[in-house]
């Protein structure tokens, strides 16, 4: 099931700024040298499955529409071992202080 924030203005805005934070480059694309235009905003901690992060900056990656695809399997909705790598190296920072 899609996340149900996809489809409010809050997130367009939020995807635009990281499309230009990313500048429109494919963050994947870019780890091998390569100039590809990104299309797609990518929550790298997925929204349905973790909520609390889903309009944080920090867990969103400018992607091209192959390279996304590549992250997620289509017929299960999990995340492909690529999109696992991701996950890996984009930790959610740590909490402050009670």
């Amino acid at each position: 099931m899609a996340w149900a924030g996809y489809k409010t203005r809050r997130w367009e805005h939020l995807r635009l700024s990281i499309l230009r934070r990313d500048k429109y480059r494919c963050r994947e694309s870019a780890r091998y040298g390569r100039r590809v235009e990104a299309n797609t905003v990518h929550h790298v901690w997925p929204a349905e499955d973790y909520p609390e992060y889903a309009w944080e900056p920090w867990n969103l990656i400018s992607l091209s529409g192959d390279q996304h695809d590549a992250m997620h399997d289509r017929r299960t909705g999990r995340l492909t071992a690529l999109g696992e790598a991701w996950r890996r190296r984009i930790s959610p920072p740590p909490s402050g202080p009670d």
